[in-house]
């Protein structure tokens, strides 16, 4: 499905995340949502212009969030680019059809040139399942079924399918069929053992988000998802992981500016869930050595990404670097950093 061409462990690819976070204007008050939107295409096109390996695109239904169909900020993003990979962080598969998904994903591919791959993940928001009538109580089911259903679509011929979550298909086919003869695909986890061996038995590559505690306590779930890849007779895949972050000049801006937003953004998340709040003692530690948030000067976080492509032996390492209110200016120089200074850096510290 080549996925030679999405990063190995022995020469990684870099990419940028974002959920279309929409930031506070010169008001003080949040943009539109459209607004919100079209700073995303202007950053997919910056991180074009540094270099950067791909550039993915989340899915949300909630109001801090703008983006609710990638594809199509993505079409917008593969019009005015030459070489970024471009797809998601993450698709939410449950609450969708796997027939439409690889349909618009194949037609973006095709828009693209092929540079287009999706994430398929469950979403760790469930705004979507009300939105679209699904209910909860069939969550496990939902994303089991509808990525079996997806790998069969990869092989771009007739599928015969049935399952209990939607209707069963006699011969039918996706269209459009890609260049390459399939759709590549990720599945995005949250730290599930279940959720990995899964994955690998279809043969897909794997994105840990880490986005809490420290990147090392991911190591066992790599090795069993290489340890699962080898038992299912495939060869060895990709495993990326995304964790949220920010660059700025040096270490002290880069948390002055950070912080605030993410605390924010952690609050708010946290109100809906039942976590306590976050300090900022707690924030130092997770944007510390060995902590979940890459934040800080391009030495920083270069030094800190090559600590975690080593330790997890990943092929991809994603940034997610919007958050909250944070400005677009200051995403935007985020993003040069990290293409211009951060990628590079990191590419040095690989070869030592």
């Amino acid at each position: 499905m080549g996925y030679e061409i999405l990063g190995t462990r022995h020469e990684p690819t870099f990419g940028l995340d974002t959920f279309g976070d929409v930031e506070n204007g010169p008001d003080g008050q949040p943009v539109s949502q459209a607004e919100a939107i079209r700073q995303v295409v202007a950053e997919g096109v910056l991180a074009d212009q540094v270099g950067v390996d791909y550039f993915g695109v989340g899915e949300h239904h909630r109001t801090e969030m703008a983006v609710s169909s990638p594809d199509v900020v993505l079409a917008a993003i593969a019009g005015r680019t030459e070489r970024i990979r471009l797809g998601t962080a993450v698709t939410v598969l449950s609450s969708d059809d796997p027939v439409r998904v690889y349909e618009r994903f194949a037609t973006l591919d095709a828009v693209s040139r092929g540079r287009a791959e999706v994430t398929l993940g469950r979403g760790s928001f469930t705004e979507s399942f009300p939105l679209f009538g699904y209910s909860l109580d069939d969550y496990e089911a939902l994303f089991a079924e509808k990525l079996d259903l997806f790998t069969h679509l990869q092989k771009e011929k007739p599928v015969d399918w049935s399952g209990t979550v939607r209707p069963a298909l006699e011969g039918a086919q996706a269209f459009p069929v890609t260049e390459s003869g399939s759709l590549p695909a990720w599945v995005g986890v949250g730290g599930t053992p279940q959720s990995v061996v899964r994955a690998a038995a279809y043969g897909l590559p794997l994105v840990m988000a880490v986005i809490g505690g420290s990147p090392e306590r991911f190591t066992p779930l790599a090795d069993l998802y290489r340890r699962a890849v080898k038992e299912s007779g495939h060869q060895e895949l990709p495993i990326s992981m995304h964790s949220p972050g920010h660059i700025a000049e040096t270490d002290e801006l880069a948390v002055a500016q950070h912080f605030q937003h993410h605390q924010a953004a952690f609050a708010k998340i946290g109100a809906e869930r039942g976590w306590g709040p976050m300090s900022r003692a707690d924030y130092d530690a997770m944007a510390g050595p060995r902590g979940a948030l890459f934040v800080g000067s391009p030495e920083t976080v270069a030094q800190k990404i090559a600590w975690a492509v080593r330790t997890l032996g990943l092929s991809r390492f994603q940034l997610k670097y919007s958050v909250g209110a944070l400005s677009h200016e200051q995403r935007l120089n985020s993003i040069r950093l990290y293409g211009e200074q951060v990628v590079p850096r990191v590419k040095e510290l690989l070869k030592d």
